[in-house]
C-alpha cells in the first residue's frame, strides 16, 4: 500500500487485458465469411467486401443472382478503385441461387484465383447449412478465401467461420464541400466468429492505411456502448475486488 494514493491502495492492471483488439477481416485467411445486409438496397456490404478482397495479380470471381442484382446492382468496374481494389473481376450472372453456390464451389476449388464472391438473395431453401458447410470445407481445404453476400437474409444458420452484418452510416465531411457527400462509413456488427469476439464497430475504407500497412484498407474504430465495453467493466471490477 501506499501513502499517496487517494484509495489508499493500489490496482496493479498490468496483467490485466483490458482493452481487445479490434476483429478486422485479415484477408489473406481462407475461410468462408458471411456478410449480411442490415437493410434493403443497401450498398454497404458491397463496399466493406471490395475493401477487404486481397490484393495481387490473380482475379476474383464475383457471382450473383437475378434477385440480387435488382437490390444490390452490379459491380461499377471504374468505382472500385474508390475502395482501394486494384486488382481483376470476373463477373458471373446467373438466375438461381444454387447456380450462384455451384459457381463459388467450383471457383473455391481454383488455385488461379485470389478469392470468390458470391450475392444469394434471401433464404432459399438451396441455401442449407450443409451447402455452406461444403463451401467452408471447400475454402478452407483449396486456400482461397470466400465471402457470402447475403442480402435480404436476417440470419439463418451458416456455417461461416465469421458472420457480418453491415448497415450504411451518414457519410464523412467532405473536405473540400460541405454540401457534397463524403467517404462512406458502415456500422460493422461480428455477431458469430471462431476465436475471437463478437461487437459493433464503425468501418471505413482507409485510403492512408493501404499505402502504410499494404494490403490493409479497412479501419475498424470501436463504437461507444459496444461489447467489448462491457467486458472492460468486468475486468475492472476483478482487479478491485483483487
Amino acid at each position: 500500500m501506499k501513502a499517496d494514493s487517494p484509495l489508499g491502495q493500489v490496482i496493479s492492471l498490468s496483467a490485466k487485458r483490458l482493452v481487445q483488439d479490434v476483429p478486422a477481416p485479415q484477408h489473406g485467411d481462407a475461410v468462408l465469411r458471411d456478410v449480411l445486409s442490415g437493410g434493403p438496397f443497401d450498398a454497404a456490404v458491397t463496399g466493406f467486401v471490395l475493401a477487404c478482397l486481397p490484393e495481387g495479380d490473380k482475379p476474383v470471381l464475383w457471382v450473383s443472382d437475378r434477385m440480387s442484382r435488382r437490390e444490390n446492382g452490379r459491380l461499377y468496374g471504374a468505382a472500385l478503385g474508390h475502395f482501394g481494389f486494384q486488382g481483376k473481376v470476373l463477373r458471373v450472372e446467373v438466375s438461381h441461387p444454387r447456380d450462384v453456390l455451384w459457381a463459388m464451389e467450383e471457383g473455391a476449388g481454383c488455385a488461379g484465383l485470389a478469392a470468390v464472391v458470391g450475392e444469394i438473395h434471401g433464404a432459399p431453401e438451396v441455401l442449407s447449412f450443409t451447402a455452406t458447410k461444403r463451401l467452408a470445407l471447400r475454402a478452407e481445404a483449396a486456400k482461397v478465401p470466400v465471402w457470402l453476400i447475403r442480402s435480404g437474409d436476417h440470419g439463418a444458420l451458416s456455417a461461416a467461420r465469421e458472420r457480418w452484418r453491415l448497415t450504411s452510416l451518414p457519410a464523412r465531411r467532405h473536405p473540400y464541400n460541405p454540401a457534397a457527400p463524403g467517404a462512406p462509413l458502415w456500422e460493422a456488427e461480428l455477431f458469430r466468429a471462431r476465436g475471437r469476439s463478437p461487437g459493433v464497430w464503425q468501418a471505413a475504407y482507409d485510403g492512408q492505411g493501404q499505402s502504410k500497412r499494404g494490403a490493409d484498407r479497412l479501419r475498424l474504430l470501436s463504437r461507444s456502448g459496444d461489447g467489448p465495453m462491457a467486458a472492460d467493466h468486468n475486468a475492472a471490477a476483478d482487479a478491485a475486488g483483487g
